[in-house]
């Protein structure tokens, strides 16, 4: 048995965050990863393959929005050997430079699935190697989330979650998309503006589940533009023929399609390492409870990112890392947002962060909303943004920015100035106050401030 000081397992933006975080303040540390390379989910079939292809997608669609101002360029001619090159370029690069930042740290990697033996102990198995059995004085979990399938579903390989839909074997005739979340809508536009015909169907009433509906009106004017959406549709049946994935939902009936994507969430991973053998219980829906400080049950085993309660993200799990990390040094911090962002990177965007105004609604929390439509914004119509809103969701006793939420062009760039301004407090008049360029898209959001205030006079 060989003895370690700090073992973080999970080497996704969670935990190699923490690996080198605690690395830098002085600790040994080894990092296990069962698979070959770090990032993660997020990094190799995720985050940012899924961004590279997003904005390939959102070059074919400018290239042919550019007509309407008078340059017309030919249809796009689609490589897809050149096309996942790309994709997978983009990815060993960040991997690659992922490998030397632990080098760099003399992090021990060790590749392998790791599970709890003992409150102190766990065993790390490996293909074509005998278990490893190590001993620590503290440990990290971090070993993050994986797509739910849908048990109903026949065993097709042209049935696939995220992770086939971003390897892009090929591009279908049809393609049926089960699930209207971020997954869903931005691989829905990536196959689109490849060539697919796209239908979506969601089984809830609204798309992107969380986000004020007054967000999404840009993005469905957008979809209703060549994908077929059907929401408060569940797939009842999928019958797998030699001539296509033939589906039944309820009293629609979508047909016969090439390929089915399901994109219906994902669940954490915490399971995996045998928890239970550390003294640590799984809540019902399979998170490892913490505490702000990011402690399990076990006080020297600390557990981060998708699989501990809150939003599924990358993000998240990173500032969680850094918690874990410092603490398991001795520093005294917590983790404590006022904001979590959460972007769909669709054309146009949605972003929103804080208190939204469903949220209000809910808890009984007195809001007042206050927003500004890119309609009259110099900069959306000079650069042919199309529609968009900022939006401000407020505390009317002090005028103190709770929640906002974007949806347009560069929507994910932009919300962190709400963020900002919402961890630090700030008012409507803060923001008001603040002087923006002009013509630019972040004005908005205080023009959206003058608006609650009864400054404003670009309306």
């Amino acid at each position: 048995m060989s003895e370690h000081d700090l073992i973080v397992i999970g080497g996704g933006p969670g935990g190699y965050t923490a690996a080198f975080r605690a690395a830098d303040l002085g600790r040994s540390v080894t990092l296990i990863e069962a698979e070959d390379r770090l990032g993660g989910v997020c990094l190799n079939r995720g985050c940012i393959p899924s961004k590279t292809l997003l904005s390939v997608a959102e070059r074919i669609e400018s290239a042919a929005a550019a007509a309407g101002a008078g340059v017309r360029f030919g249809p796009p001619q689609i490589d897809l050997g050149a096309l996942r090159a790309h994709k997978d370029g983009v990815v060993t690069r960040l991997t690659t430079g992922l490998a030397g930042l632990a080098k760099r740290r003399k992090i021990n990697v060790v590749q392998g699935m790791a599970r709890f033996t003992s409150p102190h102990e766990l065993e790390v198995t490996a293909p074509g190697a005998p278990p490893a059995r190590m001993r620590f004085q503290q440990a990290i979990i971090a070993t993050g989330s994986e797509p739910i399938r849908l048990g109903h579903l026949p065993q097709d390989p042209r049935i696939m979650d995220s992770t086939g839909a971003l390897a892009l074997a090929d591009v279908p005739e049809r393609l049926l998309i089960i699930g209207g979340g971020i997954i869903g809508l931005e691989m829905a536009q990536v196959y689109h503006a490849l060539g697919a015909k796209v239908v979506i169907a969601e089984a809830g009433p609204q798309l992107i589940p969380g986000a004020d509906p007054a967000l999404l009106a840009p993005l469905t004017e957008r979809l209703q533009q060549g994908t077929e959406v059907h929401l408060s549709t569940l797939v009842s049946a999928v019958r797998a023929e030699a001539d296509g994935l033939w589906v039944t939902a309820g009293a629609q009936d979508p047909g016969r399609f090439d390929r089915i994507l399901v994109a219906i969430g994902r669940r954490p991973r915490g399971a995996e390492v045998a928890p239970e053998a550390a003294g640590i219980a799984l809540t019902e829906r399979g998170f490892i409870p913490t505490t702000p400080d990011k402690r399990t049950a076990q006080p020297h085993i600390f557990a981060i990112g998708d699989v501990t309660e809150g939003p599924m993200l990358a993000h998240k799990a990173v500032h969680e890392a850094k918690v874990a990390a410092e603490v398991a040094c001795g520093e005294k911090v917590e983790f404590a947002p006022r904001a979590i962002p959460s972007v769909a990177y669709t054309h146009p965007e949605v972003a929103w962060t804080g208190l939204t105004e469903t949220e209000a609604k809910a808890r009984n929390i007195a809001v007042k909303v206050a927003a500004f439509p890119w309609a009259a914004s110099g900069r959306a119509l000079s650069a042919g943004a199309g529609p968009g809103t900022s939006r401000l969701i407020l505390d009317p006793a002090t005028g103190r920015i709770l929640g906002a939420g974007l949806s347009g062009q560069n929507a994910g760039e932009l919300i962190a100035v709400a963020g900002l301004a919402i961890e630090m407090g700030a008012t409507a008049g803060d923001l008001a106050l603040t002087i923006h360029a002009h013509p630019t898209l972040s004005e908005t959001l205080a023009f959206a401030a003058e608006s609650y205030l009864g400054t404003l006079t670009d309306l």
